[in-house]
């Protein structure tokens, strides 16, 4: 095996290079290398990689955490994984003995280190990562569908806390990946009516595919009154902030008693809201962070084959092109960039 891999590293505010850096190895006996067969761009890493930054990251890390991988090497300690398995990957490692830990809330670990913004990460030929962040991937899953694992887990975990009832109408707000997660799972859950709030037209085709109902244009129409029109003058049973700096319009959309999740980032935002609007309605509010013991129903779900994500692939690029991909997240002319770390040309062409 080669000593030595490229990897895109995180330099300063804004600014990244694709360079040579060594392969890692195991140094613990729970630890497993693995191979990146996929791994794609998130809006984390275009948070980490805006200036100022709206996530902010190690300088000199690998960035990425959205990954396939196959196992090459395992450590003393590993029992469920061997040489050859195809895996998905929880990027988020927590401590397991701080209070939130010891609580069952390892989503809220107060020491996580995440994979792409804490340490190193997975935009690079190969990473080691402990077992316990890893679920092996059913041979019946395709590269292209597991590649969307990472943020299904996110998405899984605030799944766990809305009780959507069949027939619920529900409202997205944002139609980007995220968005269309919801959208999908949504359905799934047995939502009787699926509406998205977004303003890109190019994202607007990706949301009905994905099983929305309706996309509703605020820029163009009054969300508010549409969001009436839609449920009788009562307003949604669910409102999804898929963005992060939506929560008025939520409350003003959702019905009374009617609940919110809270699902999108954006530390760098303020709103300005009236309590009193929450509490005469009786609201539900939901805040989520990332998923909490979902990967194996994510796994469950991708070899299901009740949902296909794949169609939201709009780029597949070589890992060096990382930047070309960067700047489509950036100018809101992708979905999901899938890069191929180990420079499969047929591959990256998408044969």
């Amino acid at each position: 095996m080669s000593k030595m891999m490229d990897a895109v590293v995180f330099t300063e505010n804004g600014r990244y290079e694709v360079i040579t850096r060594k392969v890692p190895e195991l140094t613990r006996d729970e630890d497993v290398k693995i191979k990146i067969l996929r791994a794609s761009i998130c809006g984390t890493d275009v948070h980490i990689l805006h200036n100022p930054p709206g996530i902010r990251a190690t300088k000199g890390i690998i960035l990425g955490h959205e990954c396939v991988g196959e196992v090459v090497e395992t450590g003393d300690g590993v029992r469920t994984l061997k040489k050859g398995d195809r895996v998905i990957l929880d990027n988020n490692l927590p401590c397991g003995v701080c209070p939130a830990c010891q609580s069952g809330s390892s989503n809220l670990c107060t020491k996580m280190a995440s994979m792409g913004v804490h340490i190193d990460g997975v935009f690079a030929q190969y990473a080691v990562a402990p077992e316990q962040q890893m679920a092996v991937l059913d041979d019946m899953v395709s590269l292209d569908e597991a590649i969307f694992a990472e943020p299904l887990n996110c998405v899984m975990g605030a799944v766990k806390k809305l009780k959507v009832m069949p027939g619920d109408t529900v409202l997205i707000l944002g139609g980007g990946p995220i968005g269309l997660y919801f959208t999908t799972l949504m359905r799934l859950c047995g939502a009787g009516r699926v509406l998205v709030s977004e303003i890109s037209a190019f994202r607007k085709e990706y949301a009905l595919g994905q099983g929305a109902d309706r996309v509703i244009d605020p820029s163009a129409e009054d969300l508010n009154e549409e969001i009436l029109k839609e449920t009788g003058g009562i307003g949604a049973d669910i409102v999804i902030d898929a963005v992060g700096v939506l929560l008025p319009e939520a409350i003003k959309a959702v019905k009374k008693g009617g609940s919110i999740l809270l699902f999108g980032q954006n530390g760098m935002v303020r709103q300005e809201l009236c309590q009193n609007d929450i509490t005469a309605k009786g609201i539900t509010i939901y805040g989520n962070y990332i998923g909490n013991y979902t990967l194996g129903n994510v796994t469950r779900l991708l070899k299901s084959k009740r949902c296909d994500f794949s169609r939201m692939i709009t780029h597949r690029l070589p890992l060096k092109e990382f930047g070309t991909g960067l700047a489509a997240m950036q100018e809101g002319k992708a979905l999901e960039v899938v890069l191929y770390p180990q420079n499969d040309a047929e591959k990256a062409a998408g044969k």
